[in-house]
């Protein structure tokens, strides 16, 4: 389970989160939505602690594992380089080439192992990311804006693998402005509004949750 109790950002004298509570139990999926600047690239940020915060506390025992919009992945490293790099500096006791082939036979990759990012479509660079964090075994996975910038397909592609992703045991909280993909996935949506919590939803209590929440999303969302 993952805590956050009164969790509040800055970024000079702007404040980015203001007083972020809530919780999530074990083996969930946690939708964020909200405008650009709303504060949900922030929170993960501060989930995987590669922002510090200024109020407040985040409690989570376990690994969690980051998927950044723009993947990040090393342009200079194959694919089975980009894996391994992390665990071989995390578990320098054993040999890590295996483990990640198989994975990436699991995600339909074993074929580019040895290629260069370069030479990757969007979807396959989507897939080589969640693989790399799957590397460090995370009890949680971030993801920030997962769906960006790719086509109808690949989209569906990327909610099957985070599917398959959830079934081995994988806690998730994913941000991101398509509400119709948070909705497939989400068990909960927690919706924010500059930097605060304006909503949470239960996907399952709604008959139609797509223009339920969207209704709801441009209604509270609106400029002041």
């Amino acid at each position: 389970m993952l805590k956050i109790h009164k969790m509040s950002k800055y970024y000079g004298q702007s404040k980015i989160l203001n007083e972020i509570q809530f919780e999530i139990p074990a083996n969930s999926i946690i939708g964020l939505a909200g405008p650009s600047g709303s504060g949900k690239s922030t929170l993960l940020r501060c989930i995987q602690k590669l922002e510090p915060v200024d109020a407040g506390n985040i409690e989570f025992t376990g690994m969690s594992g980051f998927m950044f919009q723009d993947f990040q992945l090393f342009p200079h490293m194959t694919v089975l380089e980009n894996l391994i790099y992390a665990p071989k500096l995390n578990f320098k006791e054993k040999s890590h080439e295996k483990e990640a082939l198989q994975l990436l036979n699991q995600l339909g990759l074993k074929d580019k192992a040895m290629h260069y990012p370069l030479k990757l479509s969007g979807g396959q660079k989507q897939r080589v990311a969640l693989a790399r964090c799957l590397m460090m075994k995370p009890q949680i996975l971030l993801c920030d804006e997962p769906t960006s910038g790719l086509d109808v397909v690949t989209i569906e592609e990327v909610v099957q693998l985070l599917k398959t992703i959830h079934a081995m045991g994988v806690m998730m909280i994913i941000a991101s402005h398509d509400l119709y993909f948070l909705t497939r996935l989400a068990d909960s949506i927690i919706v924010l509004k500059k930097g605060a919590i304006v909503a949470k939803v239960k996907t399952c209590e709604l008959t139609d949750p797509v223009n339920a929440l969207k209704s709801f999303y441009y209604e509270e969302l609106k400029d002041d």
